[in-house]
């Protein structure tokens, strides 16, 4: 057996552990893991995610669902918003070819200063009880929607957007976790669909790790289950600077890549990618 797989495993157990109590799969700090230490080529690392997020993130959500917390208003919302989103998204995506730096520029203006905000100011935070009245309704299907779009057009996910988003909408992380979750699950088992799709019509789509993605599914599902666990044990101002950190880890990826012109994110021209984070 390579050693990649089981160490592929343990790390990315580590990482599903860390970022699911705060409702994001962690697949965008597999990233360089993937590339720096697991050796995989650059195109086939989004696929690869796609597939991690797709065996993971049901762990989160088999233990969530155990405490009566997935199938609430907020995740019908997001799920709403985002599956067609990214749909539209990848059409956009397969007839403009829209430029993804200026995205990752302009995520990484919007996340860094959130998550700072989320770090410094966690402890006075309150999280409110938001009675989702139809124009907050309409609003926050509007938002998931808008990311859903942008996901598919740029080969981001929504998770490590929505869920610090909704945080500052008043919204708890006891709430948004397990709606970010679940809109990160369905819009992966669209991406992956659409990678395997163009890989088999031989568009120029690069496939995933297949065995490696297992393994990183793996370990991730037991972290993802452990982390979701854990989360009624933590309080709201630990998830929320957790939630922070995240943030302040996706914008200073997003800036590292724009800066670079793409690295390891570049998948060929004709893919849609559609990396659920």
């Amino acid at each position: 057996m390579p050693w990649e797989w089981p160490v592929g495993a343990l790390l990315a157990f580590l990482v599903a552990l860390a970022t699911t109590p705060a409702g994001v799969s962690g697949a965008v700090l597999l990233l360089p893991v993937q590339v720096s230490v697991l050796g995989v080529a650059s195109p086939a690392v989004t696929p690869t995610n796609l597939l991690f997020n797709v065996a993971a993130v049901p762990g989160g959500l088999l233990r969530f669902g155990r405490e009566r917390r997935l199938g609430g208003p907020l995740a019908r919302l997001l799920v709403a918003g985002t599956l067609p989103g990214v749909i539209a998204g990848a059409i956009v995506r397969v007839e403009l070819l829209a430029d993804e730096h200026a995205f990752m520029w302009v995520a990484a203006g919007v996340l860094l200063p959130l998550g700072l905000w989320l770090l410094l100011a966690g402890q006075r935070m309150q999280p409110q009880r938001r009675e989702l009245t139809p124009r907050l309704r309409l609003g926050i299907w509007a938002l998931a929607l808008t990311i859903g779009t942008v996901g598919g057009i740029y080969g981001v996910g929504g998770g490590s957007l929505l869920a610090p988003l909704l945080l500052a909408l008043g919204f708890s992380a006891f709430e948004t976790a397990p709606a970010t979750l679940a809109a990160t699950f369905l819009t992966s088992i669209a991406g992956i669909a659409t990678y395997v799709v163009l890989q088999a019509t031989g568009s120029g789509a690069i496939g995933p790790e297949w065995t490696l993605g297992a393994f990183l599914g793996a370990g991730g599902f037991a972290g993802s289950y452990l982390g979701a666990r854990l989360q009624s044990r933590l309080p709201e101002t630990a998830l929320r600077r957790l939630l922070g950190l995240i943030a302040c880890l996706v914008a200073a990826r997003y800036i590292q890549l724009a800066s670079s012109g793409g690295g390891e994110r570049e998948a060929p021209r004709a893919a849609v990618t559609v990396s659920a984070l």
